[in-house]
């Protein structure tokens, strides 16, 4: 939206399902041409995995690698004009045909880091098949790293952990993710009576998963032990069978995902974020922040925000830590405000969208 102020954007995006299409809409103002492609809705599809069993590409590439893409995109590159390609994560470069044109890469987070962790915490019988995956993904991500002209990373610490992991320099800039401030500015607070605590991520990224099992075994017991009263809401796309079954308890809610996250913020005293694998800049944290919802923490989740402990978030990293830290907040009515002013004011100065569209310009000029 903002970068279309000031060049013109071709869009070539992936859906898993036709009902997406509706959004084409609200994009169109902003493009000057779009075209969607089809992948699988299921990711453990024949196709799928026979590609990753067979070919050097691992799993996380082969279902995002739609039939036509490649195609369409080398057509539509011969047939206009363009001065760059701005590439959305690693494995969305295997959809791009060798080309002149600069390319610049966006890291959300580092991607093998994250599966890394969970194989070592996985079915035993499983791991050396996951391992062969992760080396396959950590073979690739590297090697579009150092294929693309430009790199971005959401944080400084992505960018040293780039740079220290290849031990060579790399063009790199950190662009921050952001949050649209006009669209959960919006938010009034409707609080419960009961104490609150909100969890929220979609259950496609496997450290929520392991967030959401760390909470419900290890801390919120030890929280309901201090405040029988607490309640726990879990948000969050695609939640799995056994996260579902966590509503079990009648202190847990499980709502999956829900037309309105500005809703769960509303109705929540604070936010839970135990995270503790993947690199990357926590949306959840920024979004709970700009509503004024505190936040409780791991040291990994408030990475590359510029966060203080005790200042504008309470970061603690063992379940007794962060269930002490989650117990203090939500007894300390004048806390809960502190936080979650200073956390709204840290949003506003520095992750609003239009402040980061304009640190992305700056990297688009580099090339024009």
């Amino acid at each position: 939206k903002h970068l279309s102020i000031h060049h013109d954007i071709t869009l070539f995006s992936l859906i898993k399902d036709e009902v997406e299409r509706k959004h084409l809409r609200e994009l169109k103002p902003y493009c000057r041409k779009i075209q969607l492609f089809k992948r699988t809705k299921n990711p453990f599809v024949l196709r799928n995995i026979l590609l990753a069993g067979f070919s050097s590409y691992p799993f996380v590439v082969t279902r995002n690698l739609p039939l036509g893409m490649k195609k369409s995109v080398q057509s539509e590159l011969a047939e206009g004009k363009y001065d760059l390609i701005h590439a959305e994560t690693f494995y969305m470069m295997p959809n791009i045909p060798e080309t002149k044109v600069p390319i610049i890469l966006a890291e959300q987070t580092i991607e093998y880091l994250g599966y890394q962790d969970y194989m070592k915490k996985s079915n035993p019988l499983l791991r050396p098949l996951l391992k062969i995956d992760i080396a396959k993904i950590k073979y690739w991500e590297r090697y579009f790293w150092k294929k693309a002209d430009k790199l971005i990373t959401m944080s400084e610490e992505d960018k040293n952990f780039i740079e220290k992991s290849l031990a060579k320099p790399l063009n790199i800039s950190v662009v921050a993710n952001g949050v649209d401030l006009d669209f959960f500015s919006k938010v009034k607070k409707n609080l419960p009576k009961d104490p609150t605590v909100l969890f929220v991520g979609t259950f496609k990224w496997l450290p929520n998963i392991e967030a959401v099992d760390e909470i419900v075994k290890k801390i919120w017991p030890l929280v309901q032990q201090k405040i029988p009263r607490a309640r726990l809401k879990i948000v969050g796309f695609s939640p799995t069978d056994k996260i579902k079954g966590y509503a079990k308890n009648p202190t847990i809610e499980v709502l999956g995902g829900i037309d309105d996250i500005r809703v769960a913020f509303a109705t929540s005293h604070m936010l839970l974020a135990p995270i503790r694998s993947g690199k990357g800049t926590r949306y959840k944290v920024l979004e709970a922040m700009i509503t004024g919802t505190p936040v409780v923490a791991t040291t990994l989740a408030a990475e590359g925000l510029d966060l203080e402990d005790g200042k504008n978030v309470l970061i603690a990293d063992t379940p007794a830590a962060l269930a002490s830290a989650t117990v203090k907040l939500l007894k300390d009515f004048t806390l809960q405000q502190k936080l979650g002013a200073a956390g709204e004011k840290i949003v506003r100065q520095g992750y609003s969208w239009d402040t980061i569209s304009k640190d992305l310009d700056k990297v688009y000029k580099e090339f024009l």
